[in-house]
């Protein structure tokens, strides 16, 4: 039985994508993923083709329809925009590029007939003929849209200056109940941005001392989380790093094993935590980084 169109599109770059993520470490924000395969591989019309109603293009669906396969395989995970290869995924590589998808595929059917649903097939115009569980392009259009939603969020924060992305996190901070004390100026500060406590005089403990990356492309280092332990001069004292991209694994794990607390916020981090205090902050900090929620049918899954 000759293979579908999609399911083609779906074989190079699904395949593409976990060489890429190989390559990158093993995580790497879905857009960059899609970005590189737009570099990487040559596409046809018929895979550039762009859907009126959706505005997405025809192999970037099929990527992302034939990539919940992979997931529910153990290939893959996708995490608020981030794409995360597992030990299985590239184990998945040495298959090749058409094993890869067709065992991925099998795993998905194994995982599907197990679950307590009727087998209704649904023709959409929208995928050509990638048909398959509603629940399937259900979840590979969300997981699109909320791709897209991070990079949008990501490219608004981008264009802050570092001082107000610091603005960002105090107001955050105020929002989850925390009192300001200090805010660092521009020049020198001595590795602490913002100083805050627990109560309005700061008489409680602990003493919260807060270092602000604006760093949105880089890695913060194990350095940078050994700097911060150093400016935490009480035995109460607790460090909080924030960055607007990400900590490296040494820096993950200095800050696991330092004496003092130190809470790490990377960008993902930063975004869950603005959604989920969003409601308790005032017009003015809203207008910092404005959201507007939009709800989908979810899953029961």
């Amino acid at each position: 039985m000759a293979k579908s169109k999609s399911k083609l599109i779906a074989e190079k770059t699904i395949f593409a994508a976990f060489k890429i993520l190989k390559e990158a470490g093993g995580e790497m924000r879905g857009r960059d993923v899609v970005d590189k395969i737009r570099e990487t591989l040559d596409f046809n019309e018929y895979e550039k083709h762009v859907y009126e109603k959706t505005g997405y293009v025809r192999w970037e669906s099929a990527l992302q329809f034939y990539s919940i396969d992979c997931m529910k395989a153990g290939y893959l995970r996708k995490k608020k925009g981030l794409w995360i290869l597992t030990d299985e995924g590239r184990a998945a590589i040495k298959l090749g590029q058409e094993k890869l998808l067709e065992t991925a595929s099998k795993k998905y059917r194994i995982w599907d007939a197990k679950r307590v649903k009727t087998d209704q097939k649904q023709d959409d115009v929208e995928t050509d003929d990638l048909n398959g569980e509603q629940s399937q392009q259900q979840r590979a259009l969300l997981n699109q849209y909320e791709q897209d939603a991070s990079v949008g969020l990501r490219a608004f924060i981008l264009n802050k200056n570092p001082y107000e992305f610091q603005d960002l996190v105090a107001s955050l901070l105020n929002a989850m109940g925390y009192h300001i004390s200090d805010i660092a100026q521009r020049g020198p500060d001595g590795g602490i941005d913002i100083i805050a406590y627990t109560d309005p005089l700061g008489t409680q403990q602990p003493r919260i001392i807060v270092q602000v990356k604006h760093k949105p492309n880089d890695s913060v280092s194990s350095d940078e989380i050994q700097k911060l332990s150093g400016t935490l001069k009480r035995t109460t004292d607790v460090g909080i790093f924030v960055t607007s991209g990400q900590f490296s694994k040494p820096a993950i794990k200095e800050a696991r094993g330092s004496r003092e607390h130190i809470e790490l916020i990377d960008f993902d981090r930063f975004i869950n935590l603005w959604v989920e205090y969003y409601y308790k902050m005032s017009d003015e900090q809203k207008n910092m980084l404005p959201l507007h929620p939009i709800y989908f049918l979810g899953s029961n899954e």
